[in-house]
């Protein structure tokens, strides 16, 4: 089938059997798929189609299941477990037709099936790049039959066949201050072999999953996970591109292990949805990647993915420096007079964008229960705060804000002007949390007043940055509407990146960071459409370097925003470990500068100047460990950025005991790499001052990072050959 035009099958055509797409571009982002297509999918006797492969690493043993699958009130789940999938449903679908498309430089690939007895039609819609090893899946369900039927799950996309024994599963704990701890432990570890052939065969009922609740999206879990072959290292990576409740499951049937990927659903989220005759739904969108080459080509694979899925925007090729006066600063309390010094200092060290943070609309110093009206402080800033945004636009620099928007606290004026309707309800009753309303975006009155504070601010002040935060989370969702909380919630969430996309369209040149706690809304779903993500509120810049080596196998580097707060008491050593942190990812800088001594400005600067002057090479990056991911505690860390140009950029941490962790007692750290020219030559970037020093062993295949003392990092490059 040729994708540059549409083409059909049907279940007619003898010995049916579909590969897509069914060539590859080799050249494409760097990396080649090898042979063979993405997805292969296969007719049984009955005229039921199932996934036989995904991607050239990993065919299916024995697949049992449909791309996707769903569960309904009237007819549940077989056998009866607290997993998703192997529904009576799923289990009639035939195969209707299919159709290929070409979309930009995006494949497109839509398989329909129907279920003969409810009358429901089933659609799954999948889209890649060729060359790319990255799937995007997502299902329409769409009732057809003569009467309502209410479903309880659908499936973005599932695949099986694997043997439980060959693979280790990847997951990560997302908790505020300890974001990204990443675990592996082997598939039969968490789904042990009952023997269920002493049981008159069949599959058990256990599963693994892990899931998000409520409008914090990694609140707790990554909406990650990852299999990984023992022995040949072949990998799959999934995320799931939503900003509320999600949930992945792995289990086993008769044809062996499988992953569904699910946002919400009714036992976890209280998701239940009716469709009258002639309704439909579509679920979140979910991504896979695939690759014979490892767990890092995988988040390599998965970064480019995630670049061409975004919205465009100057941001992700700029990448400019941003000074932000909270963390670890201001904290929530700005004045004029704080504000101007630091906004000078800023500026000589080399930002280029200047946000205001939280508490620049108080007057009254309890602001955490008043937001929601979003006009400036006069007591704060009795020249008003144009005078601020003057002197920041007067330095060079680009103004921005720190906006709350989704919430009203209960001591707002906006509280009692907005209808009901317009915020988050269950049971007739207003849905409160740590004294603040959840709006709802489904309502106009809501999104009226957000456009309405952004167009203001823009048109005001000149603001070109938003710092968006979000610091609750209200549970499952809301009822108002006569709808279970969980279709609440799910029609919020689209609405709130509706909501973004209606800004952006607006005001393009606008830059927007997405912050939630830190990062409790990690996902692709905000962050194809937000330039910047936060990747953590931690104050302790020596617990910071974990969180910032993991973070981007969530967020593409220069998206994943880390605090460099750098402070006059600190010793040089301190200030260039803080600053390390950000140096390969995206740097929020902070700190009292205005307070530094010119020394320390200059080692401020130094890494400002460091940063510019690589950025050009983060934007295509993708990254690699050296260490392998971080563990929380581990004294010595290291993250890795290739370059397309085939240079390493490397941060080396060397942390000193401190709470749980222990201080390395050798100063030298060595780091594999393999894969590097013999000729590589290796270079300090920064600091130039402080003994750190390195070695390349081409022999070895071997980086040898000296760090002389604790705590102390460094970043480096090694350059290959001409």
């Amino acid at each position: 089938m040729s994708l540059a035009r549409t083409s059909t099958g049907s279940s007619a055509d003898p010995g049916f059997r579909l590969g897509w797409p069914e060539t590859t571009d080799e050249s494409a982002h760097g990396a080649a798929d090898g042979a063979g297509p993405l997805v292969e999918c296969r007719l049984d006797g009955d005229g039921r189609l199932c996934l036989a492969r995904l991607g050239p690493a990993l065919p299916y043993a024995d697949p049992k299941l449909p791309p996707a699958d769903l569960v309904t009130t009237d007819e549940g789940r077989g056998p009866s477990a607290w997993r998703h999938g192997e529904s009576p449903v799923g289990a009639r679908l035939l195969y209707r037709a299919h159709r290929t498309t070409a979309d930009g430089v995006w494949s497109v690939l839509e398989i329909d099936g129907a279920d003969p007895q409810t009358g429901l039609a089933v659609t799954t819609r999948l889209r890649s790049v060729p060359g790319l090893g990255v799937l995007r899946a997502e299902t329409t369900v769409r009732n057809d039959g003569a009467g309502p039927v209410t479903l309880e799950s659908v499936a973005s996309f599932t695949f099986g066949g694997l043997a439980p024994a060959d693979f280790d599963v990847h997951w990560a704990d997302n908790d505020w201050l300890l974001e990204g701890r990443w675990h592996s432990v082997p598939a039969r570890e968490v789904l042990p072999d009952a023997n269920m052939a002493m049981h008159g065969g069949g599959a058990p009922r256990t599963r693994f999953t892990r899931a998000g609740h409520g409008t914090w999206s990694s609140g707790g879990r990554l909406p990650m996970g990852a299999l990984t072959e023992r022995g040949s290292g072949r990998t799959l990576l999934w995320q799931i591109e939503h900003n509320g409740a999600w949930r992945w499951q792995l289990a086993e049937n008769a044809g062996g292990l499988y992953l569904g990927l699910f946002g919400p659903t009714d036992p976890e989220h209280q998701w239940r949805l009716t469709l009258a005759p002639g309704e439909q739904f579509t679920t979140v969108p979910v991504a896979v990647a695939s690759s014979d080459a490892g767990f890092e080509d995988a988040v390599a694979r998965m970064t480019r993915y995630r670049r061409l899925l975004r919205r465009p925007h100057p941001d992700h090729s700029t990448l400019p420096v941003i000074y932000n006066d909270y963390m670890n600063t201001l904290s929530g309390d700005p004045t004029t007079e704080r504000l101007l010094p630091l906004i000078d200092a800023a500026a000589e060290a080399g930002a280029e964008y200047f946000v205001i943070d939280a508490g620049w609309y108080d007057d009254g110093g309890l602001w955490w229960d008043s937001v929601g009206a979003w006009t400036p402080s006069v007591r704060r800033f009795p020249g008003g705060l144009g005078e601020v945004v003057d002197r920041i636009r007067e330095r060079g620099l680009v103004p921005g804000l720190w906006l709350e928007p989704e919430v009203a606290g209960v001591e707002s004026e906006l509280a009692t002007q907005l209808p009901d309707d317009a915020f988050f309800q269950r049971g007739g009753v207003r849905v409160t949390e740590h004294r603040r309303h959840q709006l709802d975006l489904r309502h106009p009155a809501a999104r009226a007043h957000l456009d309405e504070t952004v167009d203001r601010l823009v048109r005001e002040f000149g603001v070109g940055y938003f710092k968006l935060d979000y610091n609750i989370n209200p549970g499952s969702g809301t009822d108002a509407g006569g709808v279970t909380p969980g279709v609440g919630l799910l029609g919020h969430n689209r609405a709130y990146l509706d909501w973004l996309d209606g800004v952006l369209d607006r005001h393009p040149g606008l830059v927007i960071e997405s912050c939630s706690s830190g990062g409790m809304r990690t996902d692709y779903a905000q962050l194809s459409r937000a330039q910047l993500h936060s990747t953590s509120d931690q104050q302790d810049y020596r617990l910071y370097p974990p969180i910032a080596v993991a973070a981007p196998v969530a967020v593409a580097p220069e998206q994943a925003a880390v605090w460099a707060y750098p402070q006059p008491e600190f010793t040089d050593d301190e200030i260039a470990f803080t600053l390390c942190s950000a140096l390969l990812l995206r740097i929020h800088l902070s700190g009292f500068l205005d307070r530094m001594d010119p020394g320390q400005r200059a080692l401020v600067r130094e890494a400002v100047l460091a940063y510019r002057s690589i950025r050009g090479e983060l934007a295509d990056a993708v990254p690699f460990w050296p260490l392998g991911l971080p563990g929380w505690t581990d004294p010595v860390l290291a993250l890795g950025q290739r370059t397309s140009g085939g240079d390493g950029l490397l941060a080396v941490w060397r942390r000193a005991a401190h709470g749980p962790v222990t201080q390395s007692a050798e100063p030298r750290i060595v780091l594999p790499l393999p894969g590097f020219p013999a000729g590589a030559t290796v270079s300090v970037l920064y600091p130039a001052s402080g003994g750190a020093s390195a070695h390349w062993d081409a022999a070895a295949e071997a980086l040898t990072v000296t760090l002389p003392r604790a705590p102390q990092a460094c970043v480096l490059r090694l350059s290959s050959a001409a």
